[in-house]
C-alpha cells in the first residue's frame, strides 16, 4: 500500500464518527461484557414477555392511556407486525389509525400529525430514519410525545404547509391522540456513546414508553424465529408441522451462511419451498448464503 495512502474504508468510517452516526441494535455497538448463558427456554421466555408488553402498550395507545410508545429493536423479527395486529383489532377500517413508513421531511410529519391531532388517533412510525437526522422532525416529536397536558407543536418557518385540498395548515395546533414509533436504532447505545443526536433520543425515551425487543444474539434470533413459525406463521400457506420443521431446521443448520436471520427469510424459503419441494435447499443456498459460503 502506497504511504499515506488511507486503508479502504478508513474515510467514511472517520467520516461517521465525525457525524455521530446513530447506532443499530442489528449490530455491537457497546463495550463487549462476558456473556450470560441463557437457556433456548429461558430465551423464549424473556422474548414472550417482551413482545406481550409491546402488544399490551400498543393497545394502550388505540385506547388514550399513553400518549407515546417507541419500540427499537433488530430488524424483520416482529416489532411491527405486534403493533399492526393491536391497530387491526381497534380500527379495522383504518379510518383512526396511520402507518408511515420510508422517507419523511419534517413538513410532511407535521401534516401528518395534524390530519391524527384528535383523541382516538394513533399515528405509527415504522422505520422512519429521516426523521431521526432532522432537527426539525425530531423536535415535532419531542412535542407530540411529551407528557404535558397539552401538546402544542409550532411551524414557525416561512414555508407554508398545505393540506390535501390545497388549503393552508394552520402554524400551531393541539396534539391529542397517540404516536407509536418503531425503529431500528438503539436509543440506549446512542446516549452511551453520546452522538449527536443522544440529547433528542433522550428526550424522546422521557417523553415515552421505551420498549428494547432483546434480540441482541444469533441464538435470540433463532428462537424468535422458531416462536413465530410455531405460533402459525406458515398456516395460511397450508404447510404441515413436518414442512414447518424442515424449513427451521435448515435456518439452525445454517444460520452463520444466511445473509440474514429474519422472520422475511422464512417467507422466503417458505416461497421456494413450494416452488421447488425437491431441491429448494439447493437453490436457497445460491439464491440466500452470504458470499463466500
Amino acid at each position: 500500500m502506497a504511504r499515506g495512502v488511507p486503508k479502504a474504508g478508513f474515510r467514511n468510517t472517520k467520516k461517521r464518527q465525525m457525524m455521530g452516526s446513530v447506532p443499530r441494535v442489528s449490530k455491537p455497538v457497546l463495550p463487549e461484557v462476558p456473556e450470560i448463558f441463557e437457556t433456548d427456554e429461558e430465551i423464549r421466555e424473556k422474548l414472550e414477555t417482551r413482545f406481550a408488553v409491546i402488544k399490551m402498550m400498543s393497545e394502550a395507545c388505540t385506547l388514550g392511556q399513553i400518549k407515546a410508545l417507541v419500540i427499537s429493536g433488530a430488524p424483520g423479527l416482529g416489532k411491527s407486525f405486534t403493533v399492526m395486529q393491536a391497530l387491526e383489532e381497534y380500527d379495522p377500517e383504518e379510518k383512526k389509525t396511520v402507518v408511515k413508513k420510508g422517507f419523511t421531511r419534517a413538513t410532511g410529519l407535521y401534516k401528518t400529525l395534524y390530519q391524527y391531532r384528535h383523541k382516538g388517533n394513533v399515528v405509527v412510525l415504522d422505520d422512519i430514519d429521516s426523521a431521526f437526522q432532522d432537527p426539525d422532525s425530531l423536535n415535532l416529536l419531542k412535542a407530540a410525545c411529551d407528557t404535558t397536558g397539552k401538546r402544542r407543536l409550532s411551524w414557525g418557518a416561512e414555508i407554508r404547509i398545505t393540506d390535501d385540498d390545497g388549503s393552508y395548515l394552520p402554524n400551531s395546533f393541539e396534539f391529542e391522540g397517540a404516536i407509536i414509533i418503531i425503529t431500528n436504532y438503539d436509543f440506549d447505545a446512542a446516549i452511551e456513546q453520546a452522538t449527536k443526536l443522544a440529547g433528542h433520543f433522550e428526550a424522546l425515551m422521557s417523553r415515552s414508553h421505551y420498549i428494547e425487543t432483546a434480540l441482541r444474539s444469533q441464538r435470540d434470533y433463532l428462537v424468535r424465529i422458531r416462536m413465530v413459525v410455531e405460533a402459525g406463521m406458515l398456516s395460511d400457506l397450508d404447510f404441515t408441522k413436518q414442512e414447518e420443521a424442515e424449513i427451521l431446521d435448515f435456518i439452525d443448520r445454517n444460520s452463520s451462511k444466511l445473509r440474514e436471520l429474519t422472520l422475511r427469510a422464512v417467507v422466503k424459503l417458505a416461497g421456494l419451498y413450494k416452488a421447488n419441494p425437491k431441491s429448494w435447499e439447493k437453490i436457497a443456498a445460491v439464491t440466500m448464503f452470504r458470499r463466500g459460503c
